[in-house]
């Protein structure tokens, strides 16, 4: 159903207006929560990987422009509200990205031991705090053919708005699941070499011929301004880093990740 809004006080968009994040994760508690996809392509991605849609909030326009495919197919079974340039921007501040949102129907995570399994080359990701970065190392990791990622420490959601559609949809490309802490003993279980990128005495260069040879390999990398904790440094096979020049110690962790995925292609 289409529906004209003017308004975007009225209840019924709540969850594109006034629930926050964590609030969306909760809706459904104790089931699978709710969250919200910006754009045309990361929306078309994640329809694509199976993600069940609610409703949609697009602008007017978007009704015979780009997007309009999606919009006509559901529009007989969900709500598909729609509003001008001017409202949507009230609603943001800016533009709308790509002129539609979608509040999906999250799915449940797999446990680790099953994401793991059949994988060959893991991305770990500890305590990465910023859905910016988390969105950028998923595009990396999808590109550069990495098997999987595996969030540890508290990083952040790549369901976040943000993480999403910096990720161009990569989030919805490549599989990945939670875990409290870097589950060491199950990596080496299934056969994994862990190599933690970390500035250390003990750091080898990335290209370590040594860790290029595991067959099966599991990158870690750390927090943004603290990197990783000494003891998942320990506790890895391999310390490594990227060769710097002119004195620079370090990248972004968004692209060392890129480097790293490369490098282990």
């Amino acid at each position: 159903m289409i529906i004209n809004v003017t308004d975007l006080q009225d209840p019924v968009l709540q969850v594109y207006t006034s629930l926050n994040e964590n609030q969306l994760r909760r809706y459904y508690e104790p089931s699978e929560g709710l969250f919200i996809c910006e754009s045309e392509k990361v929306i078309r991605r994640a329809l694509h990987a199976g993600y069940e849609p609610c409703s949609f909030l697009a602008q007017t326009e978007r009704l015979s422009g780009e997007g309009s495919d999606i919009l006509a197919k559901y529009a007989d079974s969900l709500p598909v509200y729609t509003a001008d340039e001017k409202t949507l921007r009230s609603l943001t501040g800016y533009a709308l990205t790509g002129g539609m949102l979608c509040a999906m129907k999250r799915k449940p995570l797999l446990p680790a031991e099953d994401l793991c399994a059949d994988l060959t080359k893991l991305a770990v990701l500890v305590n990465i705090e910023n859905p910016t970065n988390v969105g950028a190392i998923f595009r990396s990791a999808a590109a550069l053919g990495m098997d999987g990622v595996l969030l540890a420490g508290g990083s952040a959601d790549p369901l976040y708005r943000r993480a999403a559609r910096v990720s161009m949809g990569s989030v919805f490309q490549i599989p990945w699941t939670v875990t409290e802490d870097v589950p060491f003993e199950l990596l080496k279980s299934l056969g994994f070499a862990t190599a933690a990128m970390a500035l250390s005495d003990k750091s080898t260069s990335i290209d370590d011929p040594a860790f290029l040879k595991e067959t099966k390999k599991a990158v870690i990398l750390g927090n943004e301004g603290d990197g990783l904790p000494e003891d998942t440094i320990h506790k890895s096979d391999y310390v490594i880093k990227i060769p710097m020049a002119r004195g620079v110690d370090s990248l972004n962790v968004a692209a060392a990740s890129a480097v790293a995925f490369w490098s282990i292609r």
